[in-house]
């Protein structure tokens, strides 16, 4: 055994805590931090730690594990009561963002046809352009006293359905790896786990419900749980060639409506917080590569940035327009949704290792997380401040009453 692993994990933990808290003065997420905190000790400037295989196999468990907590923390039903207005908002900031990623890719990188792996790296930019993370928007409502409004609702909800969406894609992009596997295949293997899931997550809750209504609040409800995530990972994995993440999702969402969901949740984050997460978050820093940041990488870093700011924007605010918003709602809805964060390294990560996505690529996306989480509550407040009141909410359905 090589014990200087245990070296690496305590540069990584320490140096990811204290750069985290340093990111949260500036009112940056301390996933920044611990991003930045990878790039420190890793190869890219300090060298104290290598990237390695068990660096590697610990960050998939930390994502995992983010992905099931992502799942707890699902509100079904508020997805349901949502209704059309979300989900149109919600596939509207995906399917814009994923084609303008893609045909940014494309337009500095070339098109050699839909077979060939450059159109398959070009899908994956655009997939990592999908993704939202609304824990800086929350956040940002919450202090402006604006949360629990049309608007807020409508962001909270849309981003929810944003993630189950953006999975989906990530899924189908990813099996195009494999040469031998057709995309009615694919459609086949997706239907077949999603159903296979509805059946065994029925079961499975309904043991759950039975445990947590006669031992409350106990830890055989979190082990019991990690075991639920960690065997629909593989199975999403082994046996339908669909992302562990997928599985890891899933089984979190059958979790979410459970007495104790919220209880599993918090014991579960204590291991993500303070060891998988850090160390996922830093090995994104550690792996990226630096040395073939080019000059056209640079430039594509850039119009990465803006074009994945400007399609969520319009993506979710013109479906919202369309959806009998007001204008000024419209834009916070976008605007709202524009920001990025573990959802996008998730992704960006798993793209890492199945060869969809090349190392020198990681800075474009941590440049893309750390500007939307710094302007997405500054531009908000300015639209707020000059927008005033929103628009009372219309009794009936605003995608349906014509």
């Amino acid at each position: 055994m090589d014990y200087v692993i245990f070296r690496d994990i305590a540069i990584v933990l320490l140096v990811g805590k204290y750069m985290g808290l340093l990111a949260r003065r500036f009112n940056v997420p301390q996933v920044a931090g611990e991003i930045l905190a990878g790039l420190l000790v890793g190869p890219c400037i300090l060298g104290l730690v290598q990237p390695s295989d068990f660096l590697t196999q610990m960050a998939e468990i930390g994502v995992v594990l983010l992905m099931f907590s992502a799942g707890l923390d699902s509100d079904t039903d508020e997805l349901i009561r949502s209704g059309p207005v979300a989900l149109a908002v919600a596939m509207s900031g995906v399917l814009l963002p994923l084609a303008a990623g893609t045909v940014l890719y494309l337009a500095f990188y070339g098109f050699s046809g839909f077979q060939d792996p450059s159109f398959h790296r070009a899908l994956f930019m655009g997939c990592i352009l999908t993704a939202t993370s609304v824990s800086i928007t929350v956040q940002a409502l919450r202090e402006l006293g604006r949360l629990k409004t049309r608007v807020g609702t409508t962001i909270l909800s849309a981003a929810i359905i944003d993630d189950v969406l953006g999975i989906l894609v990530l899924t189908v992009i990813t099996s195009f790896q494999d040469p031998t596997t057709s995309p009615v295949e694919v459609v086949v293997r997706m239907i077949s786990f999603f159903l296979l899931s509805a059946l065994v997550g029925a079961l499975v809750f309904q043991v759950f419900d039975r445990i947590s209504l006669r031992h409350p609040h106990t830890r055989r409800l979190t082990i019991m749980g990690l075991v639920f995530c960690f065997i629909m990972a593989y199975v999403a994995e082994e046996f339908f060639g669909i992302a562990d993440i997928t599985g890891a999702y899933v089984a979190g969402v059958v979790l979410s409506n459970l007495r104790d969901s919220s209880y599993i949740e918090r014991r579960l984050d204590i291991n993500s917080y303070t060891i998988f997460g850090p160390l996922f978050f830093a090995s994104v820093g550690i792996s990226t590569d630096i040395s073939a940041f080019s000059p056209t990488i640079m430039a594509f870093s850039l119009a990465f940035l803006v074009v994945g700011l400007l399609s969520k924007v319009a993506g979710c605010g013109l479906m919202a327009r369309i959806c009998r918003f007001s204008g000024g709602d419209s834009l916070k809805i976008g605007v709202g949704m524009m920001n990025r964060g573990e959802v996008a390294l998730i992704v960006a990560q798993k793209g890492l290792a199945v060869g969809l996505l090349s190392a020198a690529f990681f800075p474009a996306v941590i440049l893309l997380i750390i500007v939307s989480a710094v302007v997405t509550p500054i531009v908000l407040k300015l639209l707020y401040d000059g927008h005033g009141q929103e628009v009372p909410q219309e009794k009936t359905d605003p995608c349906t009453d014509r």
